[in-house]
């Protein structure tokens, strides 16, 4: 069986099933093998547990937040 596992930062209840839907579909077609035997984990992580460039992800969003309104 098909094992898909996405490590993330904190998503929606739609996101994680739009998220899980979407891989199990296209991941389906591609290696022709039935939706069914599918399972699809999602392993989540507070956006202060993860960095990049040297900052937590919730002051890359607060950051990124700013940068749009003012845009």
């Amino acid at each position: 069986m098909p094992y898909i596992t996405v490590e993330s930062g904190s998503l929606s209840k739609e996101q994680k099933e739009q998220l899980i839907r979407r891989l199990t579909e296209v991941s389906s077609e591609i290696m022709n093998v039935p939706q069914e035997f599918f399972i699809t984990t999602i392993k989540e992580l507070p956006d202060s547990n993860i960095g990049i460039g040297g900052k937590t992800i919730d002051k890359v969003k607060e950051e990124y937040r700013k940068t749009m309104k003012t845009c």
